[in-house]
């Protein structure tokens, strides 16, 4: 059981004045209703809203913090700001703007749309390492939106340890949904054949072939540096995904020639392996199906697996 659920599990037992057990049985029927087809957060938060529990505008850490949820307050610090972008839609032009808080227990990004709070960052009024309070904003999966209705200011709340990394939730790959930023333990049991592409050496983004010469569209003609990527379908037991792996964290899976017909050689040690995945969610518009963008790879800790199942 994952701290975050026995978190919400301890909320709506002490709220409700319900045993925990009652409301997991109540969690495990909602899910059985729904064919599986929603997580146990989720669920809880089904069985928290048919008890009379809910969690708008109560303060909440970041780690708390469920997709779907609204009206949500909490005060986090910032921890990164990114520059704020113009767009236009149905012929209207508008902006928007996106940040990183934490507090000590995790961080998630933030998306400003309304002008006035983008104006507190346009005017430097809300800064990096700034500590900020939000009331009656919403949970869009795993970021917080505030729109007009929002607040969003400076806070005298001093926070000085915070978690920077960034926090992943693991999930089965049943309970998987699109922009899921996640980690699984699955075994590999389907392998592609390897793909091979040029990237430019000082901005890493893709050189194209023209000619005889490689040219990046920020550098000119480079002499290309020579990437892999495979594909591959992990299974944790719960379901299936497609995923896909660049050429450094293929390295993290042992393969250590890069050469082609090595490489198609070394894949085929890759099956049946066992391995902790982390990374993004995002779908495939070639299959629409989702895929596993893998940015992270562990090999198996048993000493750590074992502590994990005894706390569970």
């Amino acid at each position: 059981m994952s701290d975050n659920y026995e978190r919400i599990l301890r909320k709506i037992s002490e709220s409700a004045g319900v045993l925990k057990e009652e409301i997991e049985r109540k969690i495990e029927a909602k899910r059985a209703k729904l064919s599986g087809l929603i997580s146990k957060e989720g669920a809880a938060q089904i069985v928290a809203a048919e008890l009379g529990v809910s969690f708008d505008n109560e303060k909440l850490k970041i780690n708390e913090l469920l997709p779907g949820m609204r009206k949500v307050s909490l005060v986090g610090k910032i921890i990164n700001i990114f520059p704020v972008r113009e767009f236009e839609k149905n012929g209207k032009k508008g902006k928007v703007a996106n940040m990183v808080i934490a507090d000590e227990t995790s961080n998630i990004k933030i998306v400003l749309w309304d002008t006035n709070h983008i104006g507190l960052i346009e005017t430097g009024k809300i800064s990096l390492g700034g500590v900020i309070e939000i009331s009656n904003a919403s949970m869009r999966e795993n970021e917080i939106h505030l729109g007009s209705f929002s607040e969003f200011r400076l806070s005298n709340t001093i926070i000085e340890d915070v978690k920077t990394e960034i926090m992943l939730k693991e999930k089965n790959i049943f309970d998987f949904k699109n922009l899921d930023n996640t980690k699984t333990r699955a075994f590999i049991v389907q392998l592609f054949e390897p793909r091979f592409f040029h990237v430019c050496p000082e901005c890493k983004k893709k050189a194209t072939l023209e000619g005889e010469s490689f040219i990046c569209a920020t550098h000119g003609k480079v002499a290309a540096d020579k990437r892999a990527l495979m594909n591959f379908v992990v299974d944790d037991g719960t379901g299936t995904i497609r995923a896909v792996v660049f050429h450094e964290n293929l390295k993290k899976m042992g393969v250590e020639n890069f050469e082609q017909e090595e490489l198609i050689k070394q894949r085929e040690r890759l099956l049946g392996k066992e391995m902790l995945f982390s990374g993004n969610i995002r779908n495939n518009k070639v299959f629409n199906t989702p895929e596993f963008i893998v940015d992270s790879v562990e090999e198996i800790n048993l000493d750590n697996l074992i502590e994990r199942l005894e706390k569970n």
